[in-house]
């Protein structure tokens, strides 16, 4: 049996990986890309519902070292969105680096040869002096179980597996979930679907979404004169990082977007008892903000109609409602989000083995798997970027780095700088392997907890942002030029 040994292993071809692949490319002797599916793009590759488009202006939306000069409006649409992740890989020659159709099934530490083994489905394992985690965080769908779900007749799926083959003409159709999917798809199916039940389970805050195309001029103007469209990115980044001054604490940036949010409600809903509906009981920012004009026009549709008690469970005909009310439909679609606290699942990672627990004395040892230890503890990490008892592991987009009010972009880009900079101490120090301290780790996500409790975040509701503990593993409490600054150095005394 041959085994690949390569030095950089990156897990996942989505805007992560490629990010890690161009930027650490020069600093290893080799390096391989593993990909599950046929094409590069992550979750803007997989999420082709009617309506996708992201919620981060296009401007903060590409590369800071290769902006996007094609974009056509203020909010890019899920295709540009994959146009660009595609020309990116072609432009920087990646794709040979990349094994498409390849699934990751376990990594696992061999101490004796301070290697990662990286188990594949049906192919041959790969050994990694160090490996980079960018599977993302919105790639395992939320799928609730109610009871009798098996039984309905119709088609059933998630937002981000759209059944294309599946017509929706005519049809009627049930949607559970009114999150960020839901209010762009929603509008869409529901102008060739007979009717549409909307199974709302809390309101969310919706503001405006300004979005005019760009005429001619302005296309022609980003692509003249580079500097307009990076001052535009500059004063795109800026003005998010002062709306985030209302995630982070500012009740007078909450109250104006309440007033906001408020304001564009009224505009578009006369009805008051409709409005009372459709107002959250929490402050702005504690679950995400959502960005769209066509939402609630939507809701006022005669063939639409919101449903706002929970749900008792499925028939073979339709939803039933907690007060036994059958809701007939010929098809169901899950808006119901992502698992966005489990970070590595379905994958198994085994870390350098430790002493078990046990009798003192005792010569026996376990290896600790990380999804496991983050589902019976907190997701303790070094900025969400590596974790102790995990050697050589990189991760990106890792606990504690996600983001409210800001491009995730920037973030990644962030922590592959930090890795290139690991990397460049390794090499510099003669050594082979990097295992964080303890207490480093510790003191880390102490910080960051702390930090955490003066946001909106902590302000009484539930979210998918919080585990089934209640604590915020996923978002970053602060601004995202603060995690800048604390990713611009790479301290060797914070590794063993």
């Amino acid at each position: 049996m041959t085994v690949q040994r390569v030095d950089l292993a990156i897990v996942g071809a989505g805007f992560g990986g490629l990010c890690a692949a161009i930027r650490l490319r020069r600093l290893v002797a080799s390096m391989l890309i593993l990909e599950r599916a046929g094409e590069v793009g992550g979750t803007w590759r997989d999420n082709v519902y009617p309506g996708c488009a992201c919620d981060v202006p296009s401007h903060l939306y590409s590369f800071s070292f290769e902006p996007n000069t094609q974009w056509t409006r203020p909010y890019p649409q899920q295709q540009e969105i994959q146009d660009y992740i595609v020309r990116i890989t072609d432009k920087y020659a990646l794709r040979p680096l990349i094994r498409f159709h390849t699934e990751v099934q376990s990594l696992r530490w061999l101490s004796e040869l301070s290697v990662w083994e990286i188990t594949l489905q049906g192919a041959e394992p790969v050994l990694a002096q160090q490996v980079v985690l960018a599977t993302g965080p919105l790639n395992k769908p939320s799928v609730p179980d109610f009871v009798g779900m098996q039984s309905f007749a119709g088609p059933v799926f998630h937002s981000s597996q759209w059944r294309h083959d599946v017509a929706l003409q005519g049809k009627r159709v049930a949607v559970v979930g009114t999150g960020a999917s839901a209010i762009q798809f929603v509008p869409e199916i529901a102008q060739v679907a007979a009717h549409v039940d909307v199974f709302q389970r809390t309101a969310a805050w919706v503001l405006p979404r300004w979005d005019q195309p760009y005429g001619a001029l302005r296309r022609w103007l980003y692509r003249a004169v580079p500097g307009l469209q990076r001052l535009s990115r500059w004063r795109v980044y800026w003005f998010n990082e002062w709306i985030g001054t209302g995630f982070m604490g500012s009740r007078r940036m909450q109250d104006g977007l309440r007033k906001l949010a408020m304001h564009h409600l009224r505009q578009q809903v006369r009805a008051p008892a409709l409005q009372r509906t459709l107002t959250p009981d929490f402050a702005p920012g504690c679950k995400r903000l959502l960005i769209s004009n066509t939402w609630f026009p939507t809701l006022l549709r005669a063939n639409v109609q919101l449903v706002t008690q929970g749900i008792r469970g499925v028939v073979p005909q339709g939803i039933v409602g907690r007060d036994s009310t059958v809701y007939p439909c010929d098809v169901v679609i899950w808006g119901t989000g992502f698992k966005a606290t489990e970070f590595v699942s379905p994958m198994k990672i085994f870390g350098e083995p430790q002493p078990a627990a046990g009798e003192a004395g005792s010569s026996a040892v376990v290896a600790p798997e990380l999804g496991a230890l983050w589902r019976s503890s907190p997701a303790v990490t070094r900025l969400g970027i590596t974790v102790a008892g995990f050697p050589n592991l990189f991760m990106l987009v890792g606990p504690n780095t996600g983001l409210g009010h800001n491009s995730i972009i920037f973030m990644i880009e962030c922590q592959v700088h930090y890795i290139a900079l690991a990397l460049q101490a390794l090499r510099g120090s003669g050594r082979e392997t990097l295992r964080l301290r303890p207490e480093v780790q510790r003191d880390d996500y102490a910080r960051v907890q702390q930090q955490m409790q003066g946001t909106v975040w902590t302000s009484g509701c539930k979210s998918w942002y919080q585990n089934a503990q209640g604590q915020i593993d996923t978002l970053w409490p602060g601004y995202t030029w603060e995690y800048w600054l604390k990713t611009r150095r790479f301290a060797l005394t914070d590794y063993v």
